[in-house]
């Protein structure tokens, strides 16, 4: 049966007023009569009823993430560094994931969150087509503070983010730098902000350089490693002579990797490939694989840090909290499935 407070008072002799005191760590409270409710506490084996204390505080201290896509390693390994942080902070998670992504029907989802009366919400939905129709700022301040992931900044909207443009910069240069010249990409969906911002990087440092990023050297993948083999395959018909290959994704890398050595097509001799994100298992690709590292866990982190300070300022009505964007930059880790010149050994 559950204990209540009424429990505890009666075996320790004393108010219920005294036994919240104590539980709560409020107000004057003798030595001699803390230890008494505690010894209660124990011997009764009471758990604070946590629902009933939020109603009375005016807080749930719990945050609400919107996610979608933890198949995929980004968005699931964001997640842990958002369970993380909260747990530091002291909050717990209310996990919903989008059946679809792109779904601009969000209000049932809004209402649930705001009925379990959370404190803030982090929307982990990637940026993908019109998805972000709905933000209104009017509408955003009737709605406990949001904290938006994986999408570009926009003026009043607290966002964190990778800088996917300047990593893809990085990887393309790098290839530049290695003598590269025909450089194909397999892009991710370009539904997707994220591919969007590292087809712009490509191309970009393409032009810099001088060349032409022709459509042929371009095909599009859907993040995953059967469809970097697709691609692969697709891009050595459009451009045979292709020397480089910059991958929006290690696991596409991975699918161009076998689809090189199913050809015959030396890594890095004839064909120098670049993927993106560092998983674990990029350093033990065969050869291991140069990549971009982008600090998913710690999106996670800054996002809870970024939405507490809002929940914290919102309690105390204060004004003039800085709505503005993280952005994170990647780096390059070099490897052997890129270094040497073309055609060395």
């Amino acid at each position: 049966m559950h204990v209540t407070l009424q429990d505890v008072a009666r075996l320790a002799g004393v108010s219920t007023k005294t036994v919240s005191r104590v539980v709560n760590d409020q107000g004057e409270i003798s030595e001699a009569t803390r230890q008494r409710v505690q010894a209660a506490i124990e011997q009764l084996d009471y758990r604070p009823n946590i629902t009933a204390r939020n109603l009375v505080s005016g807080r749930s201290d719990t945050l609400a993430v919107m996610a979608s896509g933890l198949e995929y390693y980004g968005p699931s390994h964001t997640l842990v560094g958002i369970e993380q942080q909260s747990y530091d902070l002291g909050y717990s998670l209310l996990l919903s994931l989008l059946p679809r992504p792109d779904d601009t029907n969000v209000n049932p989802v809004l209402d649930t969150f705001i009925a379990r009366r959370v404190d803030g919400i982090i929307w982990a939905v990637p940026e993908i087509g019109d998805n972000r129709a709905w933000i209104k700022l009017d509408w955003l301040k009737h709605l406990p503070p949001i904290v938006f992931l994986s999408m570009g900044p926009q003026p009043e909207l607290p966002v964190v983010a990778v800088d996917n443009y300047s990593g893809a910069a990085l990887a393309t240069q790098h290839l530049l730098d290695q003598g590269r010249r025909r450089i194909g990409l397999i892009s991710g969906p370009l539904a997707w902000w994220e591919a969007r911002e590292r087809h712009a990087g490509w191309r970009d440092t393409l032009q810099r350089a001088g060349l032409q990023a022709s459509p042929s050297l371009v095909v599009n993948g859907d993040w995953t490693a059967a469809g970097g083999e697709q691609g692969m395959r697709k891009l050595l018909e459009q451009q045979p002579d292709v020397d480089a290959v910059f991958a929006c994704n290690d696991q596409m890398a991975l699918g161009a990797l076998g689809v090189a050595h199913q050809l015959g097509r030396g890594v890095p001799r004839d064909l120098a490939i670049v993927g993106f994100d560092n998983i674990p298992e990029s350093a033990y690709f065969w050869p291991p694989l140069t990549t971009v590292y982008q600090q998913l866990t710690d999106i996670g982190r800054i996002a809870v840090q970024v939405l507490h300070k809002l929940v914290e300022a919102r309690r105390h009505s204060e004004d003039g909290v800085e709505l503005a964007a993280t952005v994170l930059k990647p780096e390059l880790v070099i490897r052997a499935s890129s270094i040497g010149v073309p055609g060395s050994a």
